[in-house]
């Protein structure tokens, strides 16, 4: 699934692809926006986001959406 994270004063978002599922990630994000120092997510790589919670502008979270295979993808 696609996360993007908007910081405040910030032109560019963070975008990065999770294993969690959209339940997890909305705890995770709402933890962090009453009275957590930081949002930590981990992507599907194993690296770690680190954002301090003050500074957040948005989380979008993206849909969970297995990927197709085959021609009839395009």
């Amino acid at each position: 699934m696609e996360i993007k994270i908007g910081i405040q004063n910030v032109n560019r978002e963070i975008v990065l692809e999770s294993e969690q599922t959209a339940d997890e990630v909305a705890e995770i994000v709402a933890k962090a926006m009453n009275g957590g120092a930081e949002l930590r997510l981990a992507d599907s790589k194993g690296r770690h986001v680190i954002v301090p919670s003050n500074v957040l502008g948005y989380v979008e979270i993206g849909a969970e959406e297995s990927r197709r295979v085959g021609f009839g993808a395009l």
